[in-house]
């Protein structure tokens, strides 16, 4: 499991503070997030954003990391099942998991986490994926959905 620790968590949304004050354009706010995530937690291989694209279906957003899959349906994977549920979803072993799309064989576990604007509805879900099993704790997923603050409103 990753060594994050509380203080690395608040001083990325301290950074995080600064950079995004002010900012309204979700993709913008979106590549802002996912660099700042990777560069602080070197452990997340992948770290980026499933934009919803029209009725129950994903397209990869701005993201770090090799290539992401480009669409993904609601009714697919844990993207889809995370979008579809509405809930953070943490895989600790995605080969045991049937319903994992895998873009890249390296990754071994995953969190992804929906985020919703001011008004509530789903704007992306956050995919961060980790070469290392069961990398993802209590601490990533009570941090992780803080970065809904910075999506006021659905644009």
């Amino acid at each position: 499991m990753g060594d994050r620790s509380r203080e690395q968590y608040d001083e990325l949304f301290r950074r995080l503070d600064s950079l995004c004050a002010g900012e309204t354009d979700a993709i913008a706010l979106m590549a802002t997030i996912a660099c700042e995530l990777k560069a602080a937690f070197p452990d997340f291989h992948w770290v980026g954003f499933y934009r919803v694209a029209g009725e129950q279906t994903l397209k990869i957003g701005p993201y770090q990391g090799g290539h992401g899959c480009l669409t993904i349906p609601f009714s697919r994977g844990i993207c889809g099942r995370c979008a579809r549920e509405m809930r953070l979803i943490n895989v600790p072993d995605v080969v045991r998991e049937p319903d994992h799309i895998a873009c890249s064989n390296a990754t071994r576990s995953e969190l992804v986490l929906p985020v919703t604007a001011g008004d509530g509805g789903l704007i992306a879900v956050l995919d961060i994926d980790s070469d290392n099993p069961a990398e993802f704790s209590e601490l990533d997923e009570t941090n992780l959905p803080r970065i809904g603050r910075y999506f006021p409103a659905a644009r």
